[in-house]
Formats: structure tokens, C-alpha cells, sequence
């Protein structure tokens, strides 16, 4: 059981490692999970492609659309081109905004701008993101419902 819990540890060290991509490496925006650890994303220039994260991150950290990562490219990838190396925080954003490394396409406002890389985004309804299929849903009462019971529930 150590050696999960040390595994943990080491990939949260990674977090806080502040060192700028190299040359090989791109920040991107993720686009949508595809499922099996695979995930769609979104370069500054618009391109679209699937990226795979790697085991050591499984179980242990999450990302979710729009979050931003660094990925290295897989040459001999076809349909996923890239694995992610690191998952960037709000700290590795501000301060690779302060090192100039940080692509400012990202920085575009969607809805200022009619040409943004966000258009090319998959919608859905937010009703579909936040369904839990593991509870059986909640029958909300009407309101004269309600005040019937809580009429009865006084009397008694």
C-alpha cells in the first residue's frame, strides 16, 4: 500500500515543478474526455487532436474541459498524437504568462472575438455534465404539495 501512497506523492512534487516546456512539448487546452484515458484537444493554432494520459497520472489527478496541460507528441501516433506530461495549475499559468511562453490564443475571449479557437468546441447541455446515474433521482414536490403537507404533518 506504501508504494501507491509514494506514487501519489511524487506526481503532487511534479505539480509544483515550475520548469517551462521544451522545445518538443506544446501547451494545450482540453476539449472534451473521450474516455479511456484518452482526451480531445485544442492547440493555439485550432488544431483538434486525441492525447492519452499516461498511467502514473490515473487515479491520482484529474482533468476536466478546459483545463490546460503540456502534452509531447507521439511520432508514430495516427489517431492519438500526443501524451501528456504535465497538468498546469493556475500558478503555471500566471507565471508562464510572466516568462512570455504562454500562447495568447489561450487568452482570447470567446465571446469578444467570433474567430476564437472556442468555437471549434463540442457542445452540450450543462443538464448532461452533472447527471449522477449512481443515485435514483429526487422527486421534487410542487409547491401545493408541499404546503398540504406540511399542514397535515402541523395538525397531528
Amino acid at each position: 500500500m506504501s508504494s501507491v501512497a509514494t506514487k501519489r506523492k511524487y506526481v503532487f512534487q511534479e505539480l509544483g515543478d515550475m520548469s517551462l516546456p521544451k522545445d518538443s512539448q506544446s501547451i494545450v487546452r482540453i476539449v472534451q474526455a473521450r474516455g479511456h484515458n484518452l482526451h480531445e484537444v485544442v492547440t493555439p493554432a485550432g488544431e483538434q487532436y486525441i492525447v492519452s494520459m499516461p498511467t502514473k497520472f490515473r487515479q491520482n489527478i484529474w482533468v476536466k474541459r478546459g483545463d490546460y496541460i503540456i502534452i509531447e507528441p507521439i511520432a508514430e501516433g495516427k489517431k492519438v498524437k500526443g501524451e501528456i506530461v504535465k497538468i498546469l495549475t493556475k500558478d503555471h499559468i500566471k507565471w508562464y504568462r510572466e516568462q512570455n511562453c504562454w500562447p495568447p490564443e489561450f487568452d482570447e475571449d470567446p465571446k469578444r472575438n467570433g474567430h476564437s479557437i472556442a468555437t471549434n468546441y463540442t457542445t452540450c447541455d450543462d443538464e448532461e455534465l452533472f447527471v449522477n446515474t449512481n443515485r435514483r433521482p429526487v422527486n421534487e414536490k410542487t409547491d401545493s404539495e408541499s404546503d398540504t403537507d406540511s399542514s397535515e404533518s402541523n395538525s397531528h
